[in-house]
């Protein structure tokens, strides 16, 4: 296997798990978050912002458990994803599109973290942690598409050897 390859399959392998791992934290988040506030190692606004998301957690799960099932769909669309990322890990140059629709994706969480974190009352530093996920999911896409780009050329130029060979013993 050549550089190029195994450099994208070591940043898939990165970002299909981190994808996972994101969809696997969704499903006990009231679990998560009362640990969370129990060991917040600072007093001050990021802890009083947590245990008022713990308290409205807490009543929701107690009055409307249901509503916890889009939590599941959540992680389920975080597992979908993160399976639809073998295919460039298997063929990066077929599917470069996976890997382009990923980075459209990390684009389009900053805006929309934004405007729907403003119409729900989010603050805006959490607005911009929300934001870092997408900032933070382009560096792995955009270092494979770069070495899917070296791929690409590396696979023409083989094409055209192998072409003009096949021309010469014709």
């Amino acid at each position: 296997m050549n550089k190029e390859k195994q450099i994208i399959r070591n940043w898939l392998k990165v970002f299909i798990a981190s994808l996972f791992i994101s969809g696997l934290t969704a499903i006990p988040v009231e679990q998560e978050l009362t640990y969370v506030v129990a060991h917040f190692p600072f007093e001050g606004s990021i802890k009083g912002w947590l245990e008022e998301v713990l308290i409205g957690i807490q009543h929701t799960s107690k009055d409307h458990p249901f509503l916890f099932y889009g939590y599941d769909w959540l992680a389920f669309a975080h597992f979908v994803l993160a399976i639809l990322f073998i295919g460039p890990f298997r063929d990066p140059v077929k599917n470069k599109w996976v890997i382009q629709f990923g980075i459209i994706a990390c684009i389009l969480i900053i805006p929309f973290a934004l405007i729907a974190g403003h119409f729900r009352g989010m603050p805006f530093w959490w607005r911009l942690v929300d934001c870092s996920f997408g900032i933070i999911g382009l560096f792995p896409l955009m270092i494979c598409l770069k070495n899917i780009k070296r791929l690409e050329v590396e696979e023409k130029e083989k094409s055209e050897t192998k072409e003009a060979f096949d021309l010469l013993i014709a």
